[in-house]
């Protein structure tokens, strides 16, 4: 009982942030000002969730943020599965030393690649009106590669994947073998199918990932508005509007914002726990 009790009370508070913002995205200004404060409005105000839509490009940045998110997504699950099935089924000169560098690159944080990945996509050699060395110019930028190329392979979810098809039995390869499959096919319809739960959990993470990235996104679309996504449109707003009414704006649009990852997350539930479970049983 003690520890439904925790977990209940850690849940309300975890939830109480975003009670706050879908409750003061329907304040008036007068309630979002209010000393004390005013946790549930007398009058919600429901239009502002429609003016969003009409005041702000909030459907382009949705847009974006779904390609960019959803891209990325596919193309990490891709890389990453292929990495771990490559690191824990298939032996070859190298294996243990590729494995350390996957353990070592996880420890630097993202923003130590900022500029390269930006100079990399800027000296892109034959795009963006570059040469064949990548001069005279712009490269990727301005262009949806330039934000989902840099996140394509990620080194948490070669380790996650690795540790989860370590424990498949190697009777299934070696029978898909004798029956004539290649090994493309055996990838595709032998393991992909095995490990399902492992990839709806990567799938989840790298997806908030991405449908959060702000730094990265906010540098590259500089002199590009139209590839804005939704985090770096609500940025935005903070010098659009007067403060009184950005602040229910803009909680407005996180709450709008927050959708796609809910709806996400609920569906995939069941594989989302049974993935962390099973990821770490392995070996």
């Amino acid at each position: 009982m003690l520890v439904y009790l925790v977990l209940g009370a850690g849940a309300v508070t975890m939830a109480v942030p975003f009670l706050d913002m879908f409750l003061g995205a329907m304040k008036t200004p007068a309630e979002l000002l209010a000393r004390p404060p005013v946790w549930i409005p007398r009058t919600p105000q429901w239009n502002v969730f429609l003016e969003i839509w009409s005041m702000m490009p909030m459907a382009r940045w949705y847009l974006n943020s779904l390609i960019v998110a959803g891209s990325i997504t596919v193309l990490v699950l891709l890389t990453s599965s292929l990495g771990g099935l490559a690191l824990a089924k298939y032996r070859f000169k190298g294996r243990e030393l590729i494995f350390r560098f996957v353990l070592v690159a996880q420890m630097f944080p993202l923003f130590l690649f900022l500029i390269p990945n930006y100079i990399i996509m800027a000296r892109w050699p034959l795009a963006g009106g570059n040469d064949l060395f990548g001069q005279g110019g712009s490269g990727l930028l301005g262009t949806y590669f330039a934000l989902i190329l840099p996140f394509a392979v990620n080194w948490w979810g070669i380790f996650m994947m690795r540790q989860f098809m370590v424990g498949l039995p190697d009777e299934f390869m070696d029978a898909a073998r004798i029956d004539g499959c290649s090994e493309w096919r055996i990838y595709w319809q032998v393991i992909l199918p095995m490990v399902r739960p492992a990839l709806a959990t990567l799938g989840i993470f790298v997806f908030l990932m991405s449908w959060n990235e702000f730094i990265w996104t906010m540098t590259v679309t500089r002199a590009a508005p139209d590839l804005q996504t939704v985090p770096v449109g609500i940025q935005l707003m903070r010098d659009t509007f007067d403060p009184t009414r950005n602040a229910a704006l803009r909680r407005a649009a996180l709450a709008v914002s927050t959708l796609p990852v809910m709806v996400l997350f609920l569906s995939l539930q069941r594989h989302y726990v049974r993935g962390l479970v099973m990821t770490g049983l392995k070996g």
